[in-house]
């Protein structure tokens, strides 16, 4: 079994759904169809839409994190989390007192630490470092996991 973790932009408005649609296609579709487990954090951009892809194009197992609870997470990151409730095997929430920086990070780690690959979907022309995902990808990075990269 491959266990993946998901990370990446919150910033996605500025493409059409179709190219994610395409995008994942690509680069998730090798583990559609296989004996997955995916883990997505509960926040919008990326993980909205990955999670509404690998929901309606594989059969793999699905698990959701969140920083704190998710009646926490934003309105369209919930109602995406809703819609594909049947198809998420798990939803952790880890329970952060405050939602900021340092608990998305830790979410992230959390992700991270249980993957065997982390794909990563930065806002393409973004410095490097800067942002959450890059920062998870680091940190897979520190680990020795596979990093897959694909700028958005």
């Amino acid at each position: 079994m491959t266990v993946v973790a998901i990370t990446g932009t919150r910033q996605t408005g500025h493409r059409e759904l179709a190219y994610f649609d395409a995008l994942f296609g690509v680069y998730l579709g090798p583990w559609a169809g296989k004996d997955s487990h995916f883990y997505i954090g509960g926040a919008v951009g990326i993980d909205t839409l990955a999670l509404r892809w690998l929901a309606q194009h594989s059969s793999v197992r699905i698990t959701v994190a969140v920083p704190g609870t998710t009646v926490q997470q934003p309105a369209v990151a919930r109602e995406a989390i809703e819609e594909c409730r049947a198809r998420i095997g798990e939803i952790i929430e880890l329970g952060a007192a405050e939602l900021g920086t340092p608990a998305y990070h830790a979410r992230n780690r959390y992700m991270a630490d249980r993957a065997q690959l982390v794909a990563g979907f930065p806002l393409a022309g973004g410095p490097e470092g800067s942002s959450g995902t890059w920062q998870t990808l680091n940190y897979a990075a520190s680990r020795g996991k596979a990093r897959l990269i694909v700028p958005v």
